[in-house]
């Protein structure tokens, strides 16, 4: 929120400079985001009359003026703007003075005549970006008077960024109550006038969401003059907080909702058709808004309508269908409270952030709705005129926020903060915020006033009285306490121990986001109902993810775009899935493998990376559990990855991860470049390991064997391993894959498979006659189990 010091301090003026105050609001968590002057550097600068103007004898778009600043003499002018004309106040830099930084006005002669000044346009000034010609003001502006301290220009503008539970600060109204609680002081208190009816006209109005709108006021104004201009302290307030005027009505509700912090809006009464209604949008309904654009509205938007069409996103922005314009004459002020998480998002799923959704989401004081009709009539009649009618109110009383009492116990405060607060500096304290305190003998019970969303519990009435108390206050106190660590035992292994396995072998680690895009996370997990964030930062992270994989791939792409060729990643974190009425948060540690086998060298090529080499990484993690034998990687579809080039990997019969190749469509889509492939394995799992047991070391010699095989070629070569292993295995110590062929001499449909397998026995010397028998039945054993075929060439 961007605001005027100058119309703060007219609430309330603590001694204290700038710099403190901005320090102050920063400290009570107000942050701070800027401090600015309201206006460019200059001096010299006074208020002149224009007393005549002529044009230039040799220059057509020149005007020679005589301006009388309130000196003894008229000032010759030359000036170069379309608007200047007789009878006008303008600024005027006089010889001598300053604008900016390093340009002095000095006499000089535009086309042969003498200009003994400038009359300046705001832009000179400092006061816009852009200005179309001279700035003209107000009839009664004082002549001669220094213009700086004419329109009060040792200001600054501050902008206040503030966290979502403090929409009670969205006002000078409500920044004054904070800085009156810090600084001891009281805060002016505003004065509305009841503004009386002049007629009984009024629009029926049908609340049909009582549950998103509990509180809606308006009041039907005739026979306005729209077409006036809005005051220059009115212009002026509204450009010192960011914002520009549009016209004399919509400028008044844009300064109540900056003064009051309560966001109205206003029809043209002569385009409703002719009631208003209060309700949900209609299925594929659409609005057209009035920055131009047009909305497709989903069914639990709020619209204020009438009864043929929706005519404003409540609590957001109004339609152009019942556009307040210079035609106007009969207008409806609408002013109401709009239930904070019925708005919650609204905006954002338009593409919208306004001010008064900034708000409304934040939470609106309900008691605002009628004081700031009220004081928009008063001062809309001030400035247009018109005719009044009666205050419409509709309360829908069990919708609305019921009065909060929280009990604030003495001994919390010091258990909490660690200081004593003196009792009356307390009750001091929560009176200042607008709370209503009464003691008793242990504690206070605190009343919190309705413009407070965000005080629930005790613990957050102990956050105010450190806040406003100071927490440079509080002294810094070492934490004192016994922690227990928990131990790992000897069969777990720590997660920094699978880090260092996968960074030793070229990875790094990455953190993203729980929340992914729909789409993307139900390109892995279609079968799943994900889980939906009901306040999403943005629609492409609405949902929990159901693996790592969206979020890694994201990182990759980000990557790729920036020249990144070879890129190896792996992240450990939750994924998230929902079974019947049971969320499961799964701890998994994933990862993402792209580009080249190996670095850039001169002893390799650019071979890139393939299944084997991924499937190499796992295993090194798989090693750590001291079982590597009891994992299996078995041939799978699954949705993402490419078929022929995943794997579930299998343990005890319980499917613990996969591995695979992403499929080339999903690569197009996300525009990522080929070879990648992921995986993802359960730690509950792998984080398990076997207690490491002594074996003595055989004394006696080896021997090895090399047998190959044609098999079919869809046969996993896992599944003659495990067969071989369970021979005997009390002499079979290694069986290992040393050739797979395919091509000449190997009939079609088939492949072979070369094997090592290395015997030993503990206590003996094996003979050929055993090794021969226990070879033989190998392959009669796989013969009748895989129908392979022994190459003996």
């Amino acid at each position: 929120m961007k605001f005027s010091e100058q119309w703060l301090r007219e609430w309330v003026n603590p001694a204290v400079t700038s710099e403190q105050l901005v320090e102050q609001l920063t400290m009570a968590g107000l942050e701070v985001d800027s401090i600015e002057p309201v206006a460019g550097r200059f001096s010299g600068v006074v208020v002149g009359h224009v007393l005549a103007v002529q044009p230039h004898p040799d220059a057509d778009r020149l005007r020679v003026c005589q301006v009388d600043v309130g000196q003894s003499d008229t000032l010759n002018i030359v000036c170069g703007a379309s608007n200047v004309r007789e009878g006008i106040r303008v600024p005027v830099a006089v010889i001598g003075a300053r604008l900016g930084a390093d340009f002095t006005i000095k006499r000089a002669k535009l086309r042969g005549i003498e200009s003994q000044g400038m009359i300046c346009s705001a832009q000179e000034l400092g006061l816009a970006e852009t200005s179309q010609g001279i700035l003209i003001l107000a009839d009664e502006a004082p002549l001669g008077q220094d213009f700086r301290e004419y329109w009060q220009l040792n200001d600054n503008a501050i902008t206040v960024e503030l966290t979502p539970n403090r929409g009670d600060c969205a006002s000078v109204n409500g920044l004054a109550r904070e800085i009156a609680a810090l600084n001891g002081m009281l805060k002016k208190q505003l004065v509305i006038n009841s503004v009386a009816a002049k007629h009984t006209e009024q629009l029926a109005i049908i609340i049909k969401a009582p549950e998103a709108c509990p509180r809606y006021v308006g009041r039907l104004i005739r026979n306005v003059n729209n077409q006036v201009a809005s005051p220059l302290w009115l212009i002026e307030r509204l450009r010192r907080s960011g914002l520009r005027s549009i016209n004399p009505i919509v400028d008044v509700l844009n300064y109540v909702m900056l003064e009051l912090g309560q966001p109205m809006h206003v029809f043209d009464v002569a385009k409703l058709n002719p009631d208003i209604e209060v309700r949900f949008a209609q299925a594929d309904e659409t609005l057209n808004l009035l920055n131009g654009q047009t909305v497709k509205l989903s069914s639990d938007t709020l619209v204020i309508a009438d009864q043929d069409k929706a005519l404003a996103l409540a609590g957001i922005m109004g339609g152009s269908e019942a556009e307040v314009t210079a035609k106007t004459q009969t207008i409806f002020l609408e002013s109401a409270f709009f239930e904070p998480i019925a708005m919650a998002g609204k905006a954002r799923r338009y593409g919208l952030h306004t001010d008064s959704s900034y708000r409304f989401e934040r939470g609106v004081d309900p008691a605002l709705t009628e004081k700031a009709v009220q004081r928009a009539s008063e001062l809309i009649i001030q400035i247009t005129g018109g005719e009044p009618g009666p205050i419409f109110d509709q309360i829908s009383s069990e919708y609305l926020p019921n009065p909060l009492t929280i009990k604030l116990r003495k001994t919390r405060i010091k258990t909490v903060l660690g200081i004593t607060i003196p009792e009356a500096e307390v009750q001091t304290i929560l009176t200042s915020l607008d709370m209503q305190v009464t003691p008793d003998a242990e504690a206070w019970q605190v009343q919190i006033p309705a413009h407070r969303f965000d005080i629930k519990l005790e613990i957050d009435l102990i956050e105010e009285l450190a806040r406003i108390y100071g927490y440079d206050k509080i002294p810094q106190q070492a934490v004192q306490g016994q922690f227990t660590a928990k131990p790992l035992t000897e069969t777990q292994t720590d997660f920094y121990r699978l880090r260092n396995v996968l960074i030793d072998r070229g990875y790094r680690e990455a953190i993203t986001y729980s929340f992914v895009a729909p789409k993307l996370n139900n390109i892995f997990a279609p079968e799943q109902v994900p889980l939906e964030l009901c306040n999403p930062i943005s629609a492409e992270l609405a949902v929990m993810r159901s693996h790592l994989w969206p979020g890694l791939l994201g990182v990759l792409q980000h990557n790729q775009h920036r020249q990144q060729e070879r890129i190896r990643l792996f992240e450990i974190g939750l994924k998230f899935n929902q079974y019947d009425e049971r969320i499961v948060q799964q701890p998994v540690i994933g990862g993402i493998v792209a580009g080249t086998r190996y670095p850039e060298q001169w002893a390799s090529g650019k071979e890139p990376v393939d299944f084997f080499d991924v499937k190499a990484d796992i295993e090194a993690l798989l090693a750590l559990t001291g079982r590597q034998q009891a994992f299996s990687f078995v041939s799978v579809e699954k949705p993402g990855l490419h078929p022929g080039q995943t794997a579930k990997i299998i343990c005890d019969e319980q499917v613990i991860g996969y591995i695979g190749a992403l499929h080339p469509l999903v690569a197009e889509q996300q525009n990522l470049t080929l070879p990648i492939y992921l995986f993802e394995l359960d730690i509950s799992i792998i984080n398990q390991q076997v207690i490491p047991s002594y074996t003595t070391l055989s004394k006696y010699p080896s021997i090895r064997r090399d047998l190959a095989f044609l098999v079919e070629q869809n046969l996993p070569v896992a599944d003659l391993l495990t067969k071989i292993r369970n021979e005997a295995k009390d002499i079979i110590k290694q069986v290992q894959l040393f050739d797979v062929y395919q091509g000449k001499g190997i009939p079609i449909g088939q492949k072979s498979v070369a094997l090592g397998i290395i015997m030993q026995h503990a206590e003996r010397t094996l003979i050929d006659e055993e090794v021969n028998q226990l070879i033989q039945k190998i392959i009669s054993d796989l013969q009748q189990a895989f129908g392979v075929k022994l190459r003996e060439e």
